[in-house]
């Protein structure tokens, strides 16, 4: 990387995080408190990445994404996911014309920002359709390859609560999320502004603030950000400490955990180390970064055994034990 290229990549990290600062904002017009959410879920857009949004019903996981979606000036999506939804509702199917020739009519997966609500309530065969879209970025229908307008992520919801008639995404399938982002209730005081703010009638108008452009050239500068050789070690050694046959394993996930994350989970933690540096105004990651991203990065890729089950261990009690 010549000299021109570095100052040129520091103004536009200087651009990104006063961009960032104000998109913030604008959500904050409409969505009350979840600022670590909000964080989270544009962490993953600008690591190029998918997550999944898990919490109860009523915590405003739509309207964040849909809020989201207006202010990056990107098309979007919202399916509902159900039992009887096929892959072809997804992806879209070909229909004779007129003219008696088949035509690809294109399904809801052909936007910029998919809101997969509910992804565990169908079934795994259109589970599948979704999930090769997010890690090829094309759709095959009938032998031809489509594919899909860039910038383009899957920011899906999963209720935490109601497991009857559900299909829960098989580990695999879970580690092509980047983030597995929690939503917990809102305090009192965010309620009440809550509150406040959904039972008058307000216009609220949303200024975009970045392109589909402008998203992919922050992508593309910040994989370029340096990372020194301590840095990619912590990460490395953290996600090898989450298996209990490594080496690197304490006695507690040897005790409590199943299966410990692979190793996309340290590729994801060093690109968004990166981003979150970032956005903190640093040109180069370092163990704190590090640290912020590890929870919903390794939160679905451990799997506790009976014995954390029954004492009642958490995921995250087992990840902050090796923070």
């Amino acid at each position: 990387m010549t000299h021109n290229d570095s100052v040129n990549n520091v103004k536009i990290i200087d651009d990104f995080v006063i961009k960032y600062n104000e998109f913030k904002s604008e959500v904050s017009k409409v969505i009350v408190g979840q600022n670590k959410v909000v964080d989270q879920v544009l962490l993953s857009i600008f690591c190029n990445g998918h997550c999944l949004l898990v919490g109860v019903p009523g915590l405003a996981k739509t309207l964040l994404v849909k809020t989201i979606s207006s202010l990056l000036g990107l098309s979007f999506n919202r399916i509902q996911f159900t039992p009887d939804l096929m892959p072809s509702d997804l992806i879209g199917s070909e229909i004779l014309d007129n003219e008696r020739k088949f035509k690809f009519i294109k399904g809801p997966l052909f936007a910029n920002i998919i809101l997969a609500d509910e992804i565990n309530r169908t079934p795994p065969k259109t589970q599948a359709a979704l999930l090769e879209s997010m890690q090829e970025r094309s759709i095959t229908n009938s032998g031809n390859t489509y594919i899909l307008e860039k910038p383009f992520f899957v920011l899906a919801t999963q209720n935490p609560i109601e497991q009857e008639g559900t299909y829960p995404l098989p580990e695999a399938q879970l580690d092509r999320f980047i983030f597995n982002i929690l939503l917990k209730y809102p305090s009192y005081e965010e309620e009440l502004e809550i509150v406040k703010k959904t039972t008058v009638a307000n216009n609220i108008k949303l200024n975009p603030i970045l392109t589909g452009e402008e998203i992919i050239k922050f992508q593309n500068v910040l994989s370029k950000l340096p990372v020194t050789n301590n840095v990619l070690e912590y990460a490395v050694t953290l996600v090898a400490k989450t298996r209990p046959d490594s080496e690197k394993s304490v006695k507690l996930i040897k005790d409590y955990v199943e299966w410990g994350a692979g190793p996309r989970a340290s590729q994801f933690m060093i690109i968004a180390a990166k981003c979150h540096a970032a956005i903190n105004g640093k040109y180069a990651p370092d163990i704190e970064d590090v640290k912020a991203v590890a929870l919903p990065i390794l939160r679905h890729r451990i799997v506790k055994n009976y014995k954390a089950e029954a004492e009642g261990m958490s995921i995250d009690d087992i990840i902050n034990s090796i923070l």
